[in-house]
């Protein structure tokens, strides 16, 4: 019996140290996933990546004195990610990356947004004017120089010092214009590094597929699993004969990158490692509750509410004419993508109860910081009190962006602010330099221009910003000219002849009258003009009573965030923390996974073509697909794409932590070979931005199979496959 009881006992020591090394690695493996953590800093990541399945070393990862994956990527067209994927500049990113740019060099008789576009050869290649690449060089720690020049200053002097030593840094990093340089704040101002970059203009179009598939599922689909969609894309990147950045010239050749991805068809399983390297746009991992609370109550749905109507006014005009639509569906797309993002947002917020987590990390913040950091123990009761402050002014800060701006005409006319206030001191320079402001504003307003949708536009955007801000915060416009003049007892009338006024009288339309203007500009053009007269009663409105509010909430944030951030490192001394997304390279690493979304229901890892032909509508702007995919389906002609399975697997999901900016980023596996283009995250984990769930979160990825197969088997551009280094 005491044998047996021995036994039990160490079995019972076992099984509890067993459950023990579990929940550790368990914690791990949830911590593994969430996270976008900085490339020079991956070494204290290194030994939990290899336990998942990493089978690179860390000099293989980032490095600046021999090539490494960082130099295989690139922040395409300053909000995306894309990979070089050959040795001759090849890029590969997201269908809806290179939408604007792929839309630009469409026409009607030309239409390669809709029809797709194949280069069989470099001189068939398309220009694709405008856009441009970044390719880190290195990343270097700066925070002693910052800190010291910034020393204990708040507010605006922390401000003018910072930008002070800001410049000093980069100008000497520049190198007179040989590198693009940044010093960005990490940790909310706890830590500060210098980014150095090589940029490459000389950017051209290679493939893409059509638009019903590049983005298959539309609006329905988007933000949402299971996904069956082909978002990529494929540009080069030329240089010039020493393979340096120069502007675009017949002569330039194919950018020969330090390092390219290899691509793997052999396909993942659940469970595989997952690695991916890119540019995170923006997170607000450490918000508090006083800014989800707004955000989820004040902000998200005055947004939503607006690009709601920017949509369906857009929708109208573009539906009526084909020139209309390849002329504004890339503003319409960027608008209608974070509408949706915006809608699910809000809703995950409130469904995970984030403030209420939130606010229980903020009490436990507030119990340790009495006893360890008292001068910390207030900052929860400083940050109610600036919220409180703030939020009478919240509508009225989203309405200036999104609702006043949303007109093309008030954003030209907008940028007459400073150039109006120049011409009242009679600097020749300073109005030269608001002058090329102002052009350069109306040429990106007129990019996407047509009157019939913007003088709707300005009508409806002009009524329902005085339908939903208080009365008391609104500019004199409204009851100096709108109402003066056009007032009647139909409001729709009202706003319509109002805009129909603006119109008929702006110089800012008008190519012969804008171009002598700004040849010679004077104040009483600006204070004749309608559209002039409009904005600036806007401008000066905001600027004069509520930006000043807005900064002083901005400041008191930052200092506060600064203190909060820097106080929960002191409490959690010895975890990792990774700091908030800002636009510079980051790696995030997990697994492919499948998920349960709710009781009762699995999502698998994977898609296939059989789930697209399943959602497949003729004649439907969302779901219809080319006759020579439903030819290939129909055949099974899938090649050497297919899986073991005997399909052809289009999209699958990884745990992996990324936000906007990501769209295009590689999906790397454990040998650092190519398995897919990272293009959107799934509904369920919308709230990803604030407040990361382990449980929900997924990152939805095209497989580079499916990439393959539609370059090879529909597109017939098997040069671009065999100039790829393509592994079985």
């Amino acid at each position: 019996m005491r044998i047996f009881a021995g036994i039990r006992i160490f079995s019972q020591i076992m099984k509890k140290l067993l459950l023990s090394i579990l929940a550790v690695a368990t914690f791990q493996m949830a911590r593994a996933d969430e996270g976008m953590w900085i490339p020079s800093l991956i070494g204290k990541n290194y030994n939990d990546m290899v336990r998942m399945g990493l089978k690179l070393t860390q000099d293989d990862l980032y490095n600046i004195n021999h090539a490494s994956m960082k130099d295989a990527i690139v922040q395409f067209n300053g909000g995306c990610t894309g990979e070089m994927i050959s040795g001759s500049g090849l890029l590969l990113t997201n269908h809806h990356c290179g939408y604007d740019p792929i839309a630009s060099l469409s026409t009607v008789e030309k239409n390669y947004l809709d029809n797709g576009f194949w280069a069989y050869s470099h001189d068939q290649e398309l220009p694709a004017k405008g856009v441009s690449v970044l390719y880190l060089q290195h990343i270097d720690d700066v925070t002693a120089e910052v800190m010291k020049a910034v020393g204990k200053s708040t507010g605006e002097k922390y401000a003018k010092k910072f930008e002070a030593v800001k410049k000093k840094i980069e100008d000497r990093a520049a190198e007179g214009g040989k590198y693009v340089v940044s010093v960005k704040d990490y940790f909310n101002g706890n830590q500060f590094f210098l980014l150095v970059y090589k940029k490459y203009t000389d950017v051209r179009l290679v493939g893409t597929p059509p638009k019903s598939l590049g983005k298959f599922g539309g609006d329905t689909d988007n933000w949402m699993w299971p996904r069956h969609t082909a978002d990529f894309s494929m540009f080069r990147v030329y240089a010039d004969k020493n393979n340096e950045p120069a502007e675009y010239s017949n002569s330039n050749v194919p950018y020969q990158p330090k390092k390219f991805l290899p691509v793997s068809i052999k396909g993942v399983q659940e469970g595989d490692y997952a690695m991916i390297f890119g540019y995170p746009g923006r997170t607000n991992r450490y918000e508090t509750s006083y800014g989800v609370d707004l955000a989820i109550n004040e902000q998200n749905p005055d947004i939503v509410a607006i690009r709601d109507l920017r949509l369906s006014i857009m929708r109208r005009h573009m539906a009526k004419d084909k020139a209309v639509y390849l002329k504004e569906t890339g503003l319409y797309a960027r608008i209608a993508n974070y509408w949706k993002y915006y809608i699910g947002q809000t809703e995950q917020l409130k469904r995970l109860n984030v403030i209420s987590k939130k606010q229980n990390e903020e009490s436990a913040f507030i119990k340790w910081a009495k006893v360890n950091d008292k001068a910390s123990a207030d900052l929860m009761s400083r940050f109610a009190n600036i919220y409180a402050d703030y939020k009478p002014y919240a509508k009225q800060t989203i309405f200036y962006s999104e609702c006043f701006k949303a007109s093309a005409v008030a954003r030209i006319a907008a940028a007459l602010d400073p150039l109006h206030k120049a011409l009242d001191k009679g600097d020749k320079d300073t109005v030269k330099k608001y002058t090329d402001a102002l052009i350069a504003a109306r040429k990106a307003a007129m990019k996407d221009y047509d009157r019939g949708t913007e003088q709707e536009m300005l009508a409806e955007m002009a009524k329902m910003y005085y339908k939903e801000v208080p009365k008391s915060q609104h500019p004199d416009i409204y009851q100096n000219v709108i109402f003066k003049k056009f007032g009647s007892d139909n409001l729709d009338k009202t706003f319509v002849d109002y805009a129909d006024y603006v119109f008929n009288n702006t110089m800012l339309l008008d190519d012969a009258k804008f171009d002598a203007f700004t040849k010679n500009p004077k104040k009483e053009d600006i204070a004749n003009d309608a559209a002039a007269q409009y904005a600036l009663s806007f401008v000066h409105n905001y600027t004069e009573f509520y930006e000043p509010k807005v900064q002083a909430f901005s400041e008191k944030k930052r200092e506060l965030a600064k203190a909060y951030v820097g106080g929960l490192m002191k409490m959690k001394e010895g975890k990792l923390f990774y700091p908030d997304a800002n636009s510079t390279m980051r790696i995030t690493y997990g697994s492919v996974k499948s998920y349960r979304p709710q009781d009762g229901v699995k999502y698998d890892y994977f898609t296939t073509l059989d789930g697209l032909m399943d959602k497949y509508k003729p004649g439907s702007d969302e779901f219809d697909v080319p006759k020579e995919l439903i030819d290939l389906y129909n055949k099974k002609d899938y090649g050497r794409y297919m899986d073991k399975d005997s399909t052809l697997h289009t999209c699958f999901i990884t745990t992996d932590d990324i936000t906007g900016g990501n769209s295009g980023s590689p999906v790397i596996n454990a040998n650092g070979e190519l398995i897919g283009a990272a293009f959107d995250g799934n509904w369920e984990a919308m709230s990803g931005d604030i407040a990361f769930d382990k449980k929900y979160k997924r990152t939805i990825v095209c497989d580079i199979r499916f990439i393959l197969f539609l370059i090879d088997k529909m597109g017939h551009a098997q040069n671009l496959i065999e100039e790829m280094d393509v592994h079985n």
